[in-house]
């Protein structure tokens, strides 16, 4: 895996798993991935030859110039890779372990993307799995196609995903929070810091997206919170 959210997504599916062989889909918690939500999609693949999406983020139904839930997986690549990512999803989905595919994305005007697809297996009320929890992105310059619609890829390569693989490379982690205002260094006493008393803390107001209102409905689970404490 090149891309940082392909291994933070694997991370995160490792950690809703406890124990088990693949986590259920109701284990999912928008809140957790919120910052991948326009790339994640679910796939429904209890026929891995007709999988289809049950559910995609902004940022994949933008890059491919439609609304992709409900649409055919495979129908946004290339008929030479069909064989393949039907037997992919098969056999991720028989071992349950991820799988990650990179793939070559070309749009109308023939501008070529590299790509990186990862596909997690989930189950869904039962012990087998039958849907993956994924994540797509382009890697490299994101501006290369100057916004033209992908108009189909082509498998390039794949591999199973072991869950200790090493980060190969990737954007650079983000910068380290700033401290809010209301923290402020000791002028006689650098280590410490003035800290304003509340009678109770504050709420943190959270807002959500479509994205996630997408991935909760389609998950059919309530937004418990809308204010985190």
């Amino acid at each position: 895996m090149k891309h940082r959210n392909s291994h933070l997504l694997v991370g995160y599916w490792s950690r809703i798993r406890r124990g088990r062989e693949v986590p259920d889909q109701s284990d999912i918690d928008p809140r957790a991935i919120k910052r991948m939500l326009s790339h994640v999609f679910i796939l429904e693949a209890g026929e891995p030859a007709r999988a289809s999406y049950r559910l995609a983020g902004t940022w994949l139904c933008d890059r491919f110039g439609f609304e992709l839930k409900g649409t055919s997986f495979l129908a946004t690549w290339d008929a030479q890779s069909h064989n393949p990512l039907a037997l992919l999803l098969k056999q991720s989905l028989a071992l349950r372990q991820p799988v990650c595919m990179s793939s070559i994305g070309s749009t109308a005007s023939c501008s070529m993307i590299e790509m990186e697809t990862v596909l997690a297996p989930l189950s869904f009320g039962q012990e087998a799995p039958s849907r993956f929890l994924g994540i797509m992105q382009i890697l490299g310059d994101a501006g290369a196609h100057m916004g033209n619609p992908i108009a189909f890829q082509r498998l390039a390569g794949s591999k199973l995903i072991q869950e200790d693989e090493p980060f190969s490379e990737g954007p650079p982690p983000p910068a380290p929070p700033v401290l809010p205002q209301t923290a402020r260094s000791h002028p006689k006493a650098p280590h410490l810091r003035l800290v304003v008393s509340r009678e109770k803390p504050a709420g943190v107001h959270f807002e959500m997206d479509d994205d996630m209102r997408k991935l909760i409905a389609a998950l059919q689970i309530s937004p418990k919170l809308s204010l985190l404490r």
